[in-house]
């Protein structure tokens, strides 16, 4: 069997109770960074073997996994932060479970994803996630350009590093579009910033950013 396990985005009293059930229970632990994860299983005390798997030893690391998991094991996965799969490791080895016909199953629990939607105030309904925006600038242009087309939210994470330059490129495309920053989401400076993009581009001008971003942008703003 092999879990796929969310972790908690920041705070460490948001993994649920069948997810610290499925971390003990585990023979093998499957970590994005076995440094990161330590203080997570060290905090609830659960003493574990613990395997690398990120997007450098994916492909190697798989087959490892898959032959422990037929040989009876139980594996659990997880990642730095959040549920495993979405703009983190774990959907080659997916993929390989379904191909193999290995026993998986997918636990629910923390998403910056959808914490961040919901903590927005923006329609919920559609939305599209586009993982992390592109690194060239004019990739990431072509991309949020892609975002103000569709009718409605886009979430994105974004570095902190890059904040400003997307704002600026946002505010290039449309200044009065409405977008939403949620900061280190469940940690002790958690913020949530809303309004036009020329608003938070002066925000965070003045203000150097620094932690886990996520973007939020609503086209349907520029009609109402």
């Amino acid at each position: 069997m092999v879990s796929f396990v969310p972790t908690p985005i920041g705070n460490l009293a948001d993994i649920t109770l069948r997810g610290l059930e499925t971390l003990r229970s585990a023979d093998l632990i499957a970590c994005e960074d076995t440094r990161h994860s330590r203080k997570l299983l060290n905090h609830y005390e659960i003493e574990k073997p613990l395997v690398s798997l990120h997007d450098h030893n994916e492909a190697r690391r798989v087959p490892e996994i898959l032959r422990k998991a037929s040989q009876g094991q139980h594996i659990a996965v997880i990642s730095d932060a959040g549920t495993p799969c979405l703009s983190d490791p774990g959907h080659r080895l997916l993929r390989a479970c379904i191909k193999e016909d290995v026993n998986y199953e997918v636990l629910p629990g923390p998403s910056a994803i959808t914490t961040a939607l919901v903590a927005s105030g923006l329609p919920p309904l559609p939305f599209t996630f586009g993982g992390f925006l592109p690194y060239k600038k004019g990739k990431r242009e072509r991309e949020l350009q892609a975002a103000l087309n569709r009718g409605h939210t886009s979430l994105y994470f974004e570095s902190p590093h890059r904040l400003v330059s997307t704002l600026e490129i946002l505010t290039n495309l449309n200044p009065l579009v409405h977008v939403s920053i949620t900061k280190e989401l469940t940690k002790k400076f958690e913020n949530i910033y809303g309004g036009q993009t020329l608003k938070l581009l002066r925000t965070f001008t003045d203000r150097p950013p620094r932690g886990e971003f996520v973007l939020a942008i609503d086209p349907t703003s520029l009609s109402q």
